[in-house]
């Protein structure tokens, strides 16, 4: 995986994002109650804040949850909520130790239609159907993992030439018609 994303609008954090499965995965599970570019700079903070240039799944489980904790906690904060996002992040990376050795692409890597691999993402801690869904499209218009039916397992996020998620961001203008889009959607729930 080497592919260049603008998700954090940060070329360091996009650097690290485009190259890193686990940085990805990262990156959505904290895209929750926060900016998305705040939540895809968030896997480039902790690994500098761990002395790193990646992220490591076995080190991330096998760091003590106080300590990784206060990773996340130091100014400025990876998350507002940063406590129980270090705890979902560590849960992330425990699961992908136990279930995948540590190899967070293997989540997709040999998936053989857009079920499985939809059903893979649901299966990650933090990840729900939405979340999952919206991963999947990343990985099929951003980063070239195209199961047969991947699109379809998407669902709305997969459709070409929408503007709805992180899946459809490639630089500020994009990103712009998906805040517009997001704001839209908030408009109609209210």
């Amino acid at each position: 995986m080497d592919v260049t994303l603008h998700l954090a609008q940060e070329p360091a954090a996009d650097a690290l994002l485009g190259r890193s499965p686990l940085a990805a995965l990262t990156g959505m599970l904290l895209d929750q109650q926060i900016p998305m570019e705040w939540a895809f700079k968030g896997p480039r903070t902790i690994a500098d804040r761990l002395g790193t240039d990646d992220l490591d799944a076995h080190e991330i489980a096998a760091t003590d949850p106080e300590a990784f904790a206060a990773v996340l906690a130091e100014k400025p904060a990876v998350h507002r909520y940063p406590g129980s996002m270090a705890k979902r992040v560590q849960q992330l990376c425990q699961y992908l130790v136990e279930h995948y050795d540590g190899d967070a692409e293997a989540v997709w890597r040999d998936a053989g239609s857009g079920a499985e691999l939809l059903r893979r993402l649901e299966d990650l801690p933090g990840f729900g159907k939405q979340k999952a869904r919206i991963f999947l499209a990343l990985l099929g218009k951003r980063l070239g993992v195209t199961p047969e039916g991947w699109r379809e397992a998407a669902g709305p996020y997969g459709e070409p030439g929408s503007f709805r998620s992180v899946a459809d961001i490639t630089g500020p203008d994009s990103l712009a018609k998906v805040r517009a889009y997001k704001q839209e959607m908030k408009a109609t729930k209210k």
